[in-house]
């Protein structure tokens, strides 16, 4: 499927393919703000952590290692077979606690309803397109049980500052050559929070090395917008 952005489900494959191995190089505006959606994310308390685009396995392993109660499981899902083997082999150390499961097209998640307390996206919204993020919101929901969280990061842009700039200029970079940003570009994600569905307890704009990062967690509502 073709993206109305100009990059579709297969360039973002390719790109994470042929250079996926590269992304963990991007720590220099990406730190910060992942350090925050740990910590409000509360993930020192969870059970079952599902990472929709999880990369390399340097944050899923990094959890297993550092923050995640000794019970608690986390399971990786990734389009790119390259990441998929990255990962694999970061999280290889808990055999019995972590699974990583390649992805293919839509962000439609392979888990039953409930499976997880914590879902994880960090720089992923970015990239989807408008139907697959609302898509990837409506699985959360459901993938999510009572209570569970969404734990977000995303490129932004901010309302003014000198990192509105680059925010702008990233755009433009991505309108005219979306390989050159491996199709990322900024956005916003309280449009995709309807009130009746998720309740937001955390959103801070991170700034780091002028690039702007939007980390949202939100809790899941259940039936007439009520908690669980």
């Amino acid at each position: 499927m073709q993206s109305p952005l100009g990059f579709s489900h297969a360039d973002a494959k390719r790109f994470y393919d042929r250079l996926g191995r590269l992304q963990d190089t991007q720590r220099w505006y990406e730190d910060r703000a992942v350090a925050a959606l740990v910590r409000e994310c509360h993930l020192d308390k969870a059970r079952r952590v599902g990472e929709f685009g999880c990369g390399t396995g340097r944050l899923g392993a990094r959890l297993l290692n550092e923050t995640l109660p000794p019970v608690a499981t986390y399971a990786g899902l990734d389009i790119s077979e390259t990441m998929v083997a990255l990962a694999r082999r970061a999280l290889a150390p808990w055999p019995e606690r972590a699974l990583v499961v390649r992805t293919a097209g839509p962000p439609v998640l392979p888990v039953g309803d409930g499976a997880f307390d914590r879902l994880l996206a960090v720089y992923v919204i970015d990239l989807l397109n408008e139907a697959d993020a609302r898509l990837f919101f409506a699985e959360a929901h459901r993938v999510l049980g009572p209570g569970g969280l969404v734990g977000m990061v995303s490129l932004t842009c901010p309302e003014a500052g000198a990192a509105r700039v680059v925010a702008r200029l990233w755009s433009r970079v991505r309108d005219r050559f979306p390989m050159l940003v491996g199709g990322c570009r900024p956005v916003s994600l309280a449009p995709h929070l309807a009130p009746d569905r998720w309740r937001v307890r955390y959103r801070q704009i991170v700034v780091q090395m002028l690039v702007p990062s939007e980390v949202v967690v939100a809790e899941r509502l259940g039936p007439e917008g009520r908690p669980g």
